[in-house]
Order: C-alpha cells, then structure tokens, then sequence
C-alpha cells in the first residue's frame, strides 16, 4: 500500500479484510478502523467464519436457539452497512468448536477470500484471542497461514513480498476506570439520576464487554445484599460505584454515635457512591439494605478477602499500587477513530441478540474515551510505532 505525501495511507486502491470468528466480533476488533477507512474511499470486507450459533440470547424477542445463527447473521450484515463495510461472507463452521474444523480446510477458506479480494491490509485477532477464546486463537492462526499463502513470495526473512500487510489486534490493558467517568458524570447533572430498565441493562452488558477486553480497567461484579445489610459506611473511605439493579435502600446519616436520620431512600437505577469518589473524602452516610438489594458494583480491583470495613480500615487499595505498575504495551499501531464512535456504538447495538443496548443513555464522553482509539500489531511485514494502516 502506497503512502500519499502528507504520510496518510492512500485509499484509492485501498482494500481492508477483516478475518474473524463470530458476527460482532468485527466491531470489537475493528470496527472505527473500518468505518474510518471506508468513509475514505476503501473498499472493506468482512469475513466470519461462524453464525455465532452458540452466542448468548440476551433479548428473547430477537431469536431463540434454532433461529439465532440466521439472525446473527443478519446482524452482522445491519452492523457492516453501518459501519460502511461493502462485502460480508459468513461461513457455517461451528461456533465453539472452530479448534475441531479441519484447520488445513479453514485455511483454504480464508486463503481464497484473500485470493478473490487481494486485499492490500488484513486484520484479524491477535495470537492470544483477545482474551483466549479458542475460536479466535484458532482463526487468528488460520488467518496468518492463509496470509502467508496467499502472498507466497517472501524475502530472506520470511516476510511476503508486496504492499500486502497483516494487523492482528491488540487490547491493551486501560487505566481508565469507567467508575471515575461515571461518577463525575453524575456529579455534573443538575438533578438526582435515575435510569430506567434499559439503562440499567445497557450499561450492564457495556460493562461487562468493555472491561472482557480491557477497554476499562474496573473489576465488576453483581452483589446482594440481605435486608439490613451496611452496603457502605458512614466515614469510611468510598473506592466503588454502586448502581441498584433490584431492591431499595436507606440513606442515613449518623450525627451522633447510634442515631440514624433518614436522608432519602434509593430504587432500582439509581446509584450512589459518586460524591467520595469526585470529592476524595469519606463517605458521608450510610447505605443500608430495606429489603434485599442487588447492586452492579465498580471497583478499580477485585477486593482482597481480609479487606476491613469501617473509617479504622487500612487505607491501603492494592489496585493504586497494580495500576501504577502497569507495563505500557506497545502496540505497533495506534488508530485514532474519535470521528467514528457513533457509528461503532451503533453497529455494536446492531447485534441485538447480544447487545440489546441503547447507547444513546450512556455519557458520551465516557464513551468517546474508551472507545475513540483501536491499536494493532503489525505482523507481516513488521514496523515501527505508526498512526495508519
């Protein structure tokens, strides 16, 4: 692929594959890259080699177990048209048991979309999967073969010959904590937050993706709490964001030892926690279960189990110390997709029997943030650190 003067890659001819294992996958991996580079002029395509036949069914009204490959299917055509990708190929492997095709016949498959397209870059997952899912490992392995005979001239390093080049992706771990963005979110608005139904499952299953492939760096768990449980402590130190899914619960202020004053009482989608974490001062009241509470917890880690509770607590986060620690991986290729997170978003909620989500509730600069960005790993031939395909 050529460079144009300015240093941008060049888009006239430019043809982009991507190579992966289940329908929305490619939005994940790819999906601002595609977007940007369509809206350029590049011609795109998507290749899954599942249905995604053994996916969850989040939204009951969307497929059952007998209809989900097809409609998946057709999700992933909705989610592509959305993000400007032309050409889509689905294939019929097992979704699951992709490590059991026959991997010579997988390569073949994925060899002669490459032969038909010759494409100028090809993008699939990194040799870890993601997050070691097998039917990503395996078709990263088969994507890399087939690349490499598809493009069977190769110099004394074993490179291939031409302007052809293979991107797997990378997922580096974030520092961003969705609970920091959250909570001066809520500190902003003029009145109390409370979000509906939709809300509170969109931001769920935005939760539990984004931090699966290290979008943010929260640990995030559902937690119960019985009737007259202390969900937090007046004037202990606020590390977590709490978000009611069921149940509601007290807010008590304590003025002087065992006296409790009722501040207000909280329902499902609200949260509370928000105020310790902006201001970096203890918790100003107490939360306490009236019936049986279940909370969608943020936490910048997994609690320890010898963790105390109470103002006389250690002090002590071992996720301040983790964070500070964290090596900067250095992907090969960073591409800058801010222009184009509406569209991912979209295609992302395309895939409704698995995202039923409604993205236009969340913060938009929480998602501009996490989502604005899309790094790769350049594989064939190898470079240095770059800012375009």
């Amino acid at each position: 692929m050529a460079l144009a003067p300015n240093g941008d890659a060049s888009t006239d001819r430019m043809r982009i594959l991507g190579v992966f294992a289940h329908p929305d996958d490619e939005v994940f991996v790819a999906g601002g890259t595609l977007a940007k580079y369509a809206a350029r002029g590049a011609e795109a395509m998507v290749l899954s080699a599942t249905r995604g036949q053994a996916g969850q069914i989040r939204d009951a009204r969307a497929a059952t177990r007998h209809t989900l490959g097809s409609v998946r299917e057709q999700e992933l055509r909705r989610a592509c048209a959305i993000l400007g990708v032309q050409h889509v190929v689905c294939h019929d492997y097992i979704d699951g048991r992709l490590q059991e095709a026959d991997f010579d016949v997988l390569v073949r498959s994925v060899a002669d979309a490459i032969g038909d397209f010759q494409p100028n870059v090809v993008i699939t997952f990194g040799e870890d999967g993601a997050y070691g899912h097998p039917d990503h490992v395996t078709i990263s392995a088969a994507t890399r073969r087939a690349f490499t005979l598809a493009y069977d001239g190769t110099d004394t390093y074993g490179r291939p010959h031409g302007a052809a080049r293979l991107y797997h992706s990378h997922f580096a771990r974030s520092r961003l904590l969705m609970l920091d963005r959250l909570a001066r979110w809520l500190v902003s608005l003029e009145a109390r937050f409370r979000g509906g139904p939709e809300f509170v499952r969109s931001l769920s299953l935005f939760a539990e993706e984004s931090t699966t492939l290290r979008y943010a760096g929260d640990f995030i768990e559902v937690r119960w709490f019985p009737a007259g449980t202390y969900i937090v402590e007046q004037g202990e130190v606020g590390k977590s964001l709490f978000l009611i899914v069921s149940g509601a619960a007290q807010v008590a202020e304590e003025p002087t030892p065992g006296e409790l004053r009722t501040l207000r009482h909280l329902g499902p989608g609200e949260f509370f926690g928000e105020l310790a974490l902006v201001y970096e001062q203890p918790r100003s009241a107490h939360v306490i279960a009236v019936d049986a509470v279940t909370c969608l917890v943020f936490s910048p880690a997994a609690p320890t189990l010898f963790t105390g509770r109470g103002p006389a607590a250690s002090l002590t986060d071992p996720a301040d110390v983790e964070r500070a620690d964290w090596p900067g991986e250095q992907p090969t290729t960073a591409i800058d997709v801010s222009a184009h997170v509406d569209q991912k978003i979209r295609a992302i909620a395309a895939h409704r029997t698995q995202f039923p989500i409604q993205p236009e509730l969340f913060p938009q600069s929480m998602l501009h943030e996490m989502l604005g960005r899309e790094y790769f790993v350049r594989v064939l031939p190898p470079r240095e650190l770059g800012a375009d395909l």
